[in-house]
């Protein structure tokens, strides 16, 4: 069987952040990649998450769990998730339909996002 993600993660660690760059199209195939990535930003445990999600195209609940996790978990820590956008239109609509993008702190500016403090 062969199998090939349609999505990429990405983590970089910066002075006080840990940046999460997610594309493609995330579902539950791509819980694994995502999970690494959570898992990464929990053991260097800096000040801020970034999540980068301005290049996913689509998202399903899978996603949005996890993010909802990693918030209540980095809130719990005393630490800050900041999700980066713009967000494509699914991404959007699944944040609306959800009614959770209120739980976030939210910017479309890598600068201001690197710069969590003036957020």
């Amino acid at each position: 069987m062969q199998w090939e993600s349609r999505a990429t993660v990405k983590v970089t660690c910066h002075d006080r952040v840990f940046e999460i760059t997610v594309r493609g199209e995330v579902d539950y195939e791509e819980n694994d990649l995502l999970q690494a990535a959570w898992d990464e930003a929990e053991e260097t445990a800096l000040p801020v998450t970034v999540v980068d999600l301005s290049q996913v195209t689509f998202a399903d609940s899978g996603l949005l769990n996890a993010l909802l996790d990693s918030w209540r978990r980095h809130r719990s820590a005393g630490r800050e998730l900041i999700l980066l956008g713009p967000f494509h239109p699914t991404v959007e609509r699944l944040f609306s339909l959800t009614g959770t993008l209120e739980h976030f702190t939210v910017t479309d500016s890598r600068a201001r996002a690197m710069r969590a403090d003036d957020i």
